[in-house]
């Protein structure tokens, strides 16, 4: 009998502790973590992060990196960057994120990042408009 109060009590505590999945700050992780990936030329780890649309135009790890380290210089090897402004849509179906590059030259650039909720749950990048010496004016 004492085993149910305490059973009821842990189900308390951990109901109490579980909150929503916060999108944007999850949309930022995945950000981070690949563009952690490409700084260690990590292209299994930086493929993971792509949305399926994106596998579909680029169905490899290295034709994918090829692409990133060609197009998108400033997302690939940044010399320093942080996030600005952001905004979830549907439920946190899709967020937008600006993400603030200097590049390595020196150079400034914005990024901005959709990130889409997949049918599993998870986030993946959907893809990366990327704008050269720009200040941040929302999205």
């Amino acid at each position: 009998m004492r085993a149910f109060p305490i059973a009821a009590m842990l189900c308390l505590l951990f109901a109490s502790t579980v909150r929503a999945e916060d999108p944007v700050q999850t949309a930022q992780t995945l950000i981070q973590d690949q563009i952690g990936a490409f700084l260690h030329n990590d292209a299994t780890a930086a493929y993971s992060f792509a949305a399926p649309g994106i596998k579909a135009m680029f169905p490899d790890k290295d034709t994918f990196f090829a692409m990133v380290k060609k197009a998108y210089q400033p997302v690939y090897h940044p010399g320093n960057y942080a996030f600005g402004k952001s905004r979830a849509i549907d439920n946190g179906a899709v967020v937008y994120q600006e993400v603030l590059i200097t590049g390595t030259d020196g150079k400034d650039w914005t990024a901005i990042y959709q990130i889409t909720r997949q049918p599993d749950g998870s986030y993946k990048i959907n893809g990366v408009q990327i704008l050269k010496n720009t200040t941040s004016e929302g999205i």
